[in-house]
């Protein structure tokens, strides 16, 4: 069996989080009428991110890109592309990048786990040569997003089943594997993994970390 690495991209790799992304390509929408429509939907996001009760759920993540209702498919692949070279590419944390070149010299499997949609955090998943994306996916109807996200929606509720199960169709140890998360959310994927690993983490994962015991990497 073989070891894995799995890193939330959402605070490990991005300081940016997948509301801005969302914000941005609504706001990009052709027409003002449009922007204003998409963007009163992605605002609507906001508190619903930031409410501890939502946060570990997929409601939030399903109300983020929610703007995005209407646009063809091949607007948000062009606006997708934008974003992912004015705010991805070279806006990686350097303490992710070094954790994940660790984690690849050592021979583990790189698995990126994004609240981010595929039309961006592809790109990266590309750029870094991971082995695995879990990301979410527009629905996509007659050529134009319909607002809704494909099944499994991914937040930072990933917890234990999700792993056992990915572990279990790829042949991987999670004993013998690391997980890499900064927010509170991410406690469900980190107490699944063997060794869990917290980077830079709000005050809730930190405390969560302590209690735990569990390693902490600072920027």
């Amino acid at each position: 069996m073989q070891q894995a690495a799995f890193f939330r991209v959402e605070g490990t790799l991005l300081d940016r989080p997948a509301l801005a992304a969302a914000a941005w390509l609504a706001g990009n929408a052709r027409g003002l009428g449009g922007r204003a429509l998409r963007l009163g939907n992605v605002a609507f996001a906001a508190p619903l991110s930031l409410a501890s009760s939502l946060a570990s759920g997929a409601t939030a993540t399903r109300v983020t890109w929610m703007g995005l209702r209407g646009m063809t498919e091949d607007r948000v692949e062009v606006l997708a592309e934008e974003y992912y070279d004015e705010y991805v590419q070279d806006d990686l944390m350097d303490v992710g990048r070094r954790l994940l070149d660790r984690a690849r010299k050592d021979g583990r499997r790189i698995v990126l786990l994004s609240d981010n949609i595929e039309q961006i955090a592809g790109r990266l998943a590309e750029a870094l040569e991971a082995d695995d994306l879990i990301c979410n996916r527009l629905e996509i109807s007659r050529g134009k997003a319909t607002g809704r996200l494909e099944e499994p929606v991914v937040g930072s509720h990933l917890a234990g089943q999700w792993a056992r199960g990915f572990a279990k169709e790829n042949d991987i140890d999670l004993d013998l594997s690391w997980a890499y998360g900064a927010h509170a959310g991410d406690s469900l994927l980190l107490s699944a993994i063997g060794k869990p690993c917290v980077v830079d983490p709000d005050f809730r994962l930190r405390r969560i970390a302590r209690d735990n015991d569990w390693p902490v990497v600072e920027r």
